[in-house]
């Protein structure tokens, strides 16, 4: 029988779906290569564009102001929620924050929540995909995750996500929303063009600020947890990795700095476990909380605020999901992808116990 040869759309289809390309990488030979990142080396070298576009306040205020929001979708929800569960949600509002989270260009929610599990259970052994003590700094803040060996989401890791088909839609397809998001930029820009020129900003102008210069750096922003919390910074507690606290960090990542209490106790919401400690991610999870968007916010145990000995090393938590979950009403989000319709009022995963490793 003749082979079919993929049409034009198949492959277009194809170069979309980040689990195809997985597939497509997985029979490599070498899985320690890198694979040349050539979206994120031509929007790092478009960053230059901003010297033709010029300075302008609005533009500028713009990126800002995602940089901030879309730091909130890595920290707040990437990371506290689908990572490490610390608080719980309904299932239309976790789709809400999975689209939040996917604007910051960091690939899937699952993809990004099954390389941080890993990273936990492994943290700064030769296990780990990112660790400065292991490999290097440039490897821990930006090479890793062009290995062939970490291109796929380890599905495995998150079986508590993967049953949701929408957020396996947005693993799938992760480069969709960031890319609505820069067409949105460029219409922003336009429409403050054609009806408010004096403010002196363009389409094109605001797809250099607002997308691809916010992009770009806060890309490198969520990077240094990776690579510069496991070497500067402060040691509260005797954990089995390096991580440390680096209040300079926890200000341009929302509080993810703490990087040493977090290492220590990560069921926590707050990673900045004492008044003193600014974690910015953590009082707006308190607002959502008070819309009643999100609820059962997990606290530190008072028992583990009290710095650790160097003889009470004291292993990172892994997050292991449960088999049970909390069931939860759904309204108004009927129809949101093709085939969800009967899934939706369903359930939400409950969160992981309070059980510290052996």
């Amino acid at each position: 029988m003749e082979k079919q040869v993929p049409s034009f759309v198949d492959k277009v289809v194809t170069w979309f779906d980040t689990h195809a390309q997985a597939k497509l990488e997985e029979g490599h030979a070498n899985q320690e290569k890198w694979i040349f990142p050539f979206p994120f080396v031509l929007m790092s070298v478009s960053t230059l564009a901003a010297f033709y576009v010029g300075f302008n306040w609005v533009a500028v205020s713009v990126a800002v102001f995602l940089y901030v929001v879309r730091m909130f979708g890595i920290t707040g929800v990437y990371h506290r929620y689908f990572s490490h569960k610390t608080y719980k949600t309904s299932r239309w509002f976790q789709f809400v924050l999975a689209l939040l989270g996917n604007s910051a260009a960091e690939r899937g929610p699952l993809w990004w929540a099954a390389h941080h599990r890993h990273h936990h259970r492994f943290s700064d052994t030769p296990e780990d995909t990112h660790s400065p003590s292991q490999k290097g700094f440039w490897d821990a803040h930006m090479l890793w995750w062009s290995r062939r060996k970490n291109v796929a989401t380890r599905l495995d890791l998150v079986p508590d996500l993967a049953k949701y088909p929408e957020l396996m839609f947005l693993d799938r397809f992760d480069s969709l929303v960031p890319l609505t998001l820069g067409g949105l930029m460029i219409a922003l820009g336009s429409f403050l063009h054609h009806f408010y020129p004096a403010l002196g900003t363009s389409g094109f102008q605001m797809f250099i600020w607002g997308f691809v210069v916010s992009t770009t750096v806060l890309f490198h922003g969520v990077a240094t947890i990776n690579s510069l919390s496991h070497v500067f910074g402060t040691r509260r507690f005797q954990t089995t990795d390096t991580s440390r606290n680096n209040w300079f960090l926890a200000i341009i990542t929302l509080g993810e700095g703490w990087h040493n209490n977090h290492h220590h106790y990560c069921n926590s919401t707050r990673q900045g476990f004492f008044w003193w400690e600014i974690d910015i991610t953590y009082y707006g999870l308190k607002m959502l909380e008070k819309l009643g968007l999100i609820w059962d916010l997990k606290p530190v145990p008072k028992r583990l605020l009290q710095p650790t000995g160097a003889k009470d090393i004291v292993r990172p938590h892994e997050v292991v999901p449960e088999p049970a979950f909390a069931k939860t009403r759904i309204a108004g989000v009927a129809g949101l992808l093709p085939g969800m319709t009967s899934a939706l009022a369903t359930q939400v995963p409950a969160r992981s116990p309070d059980v510290p490793n052996p």
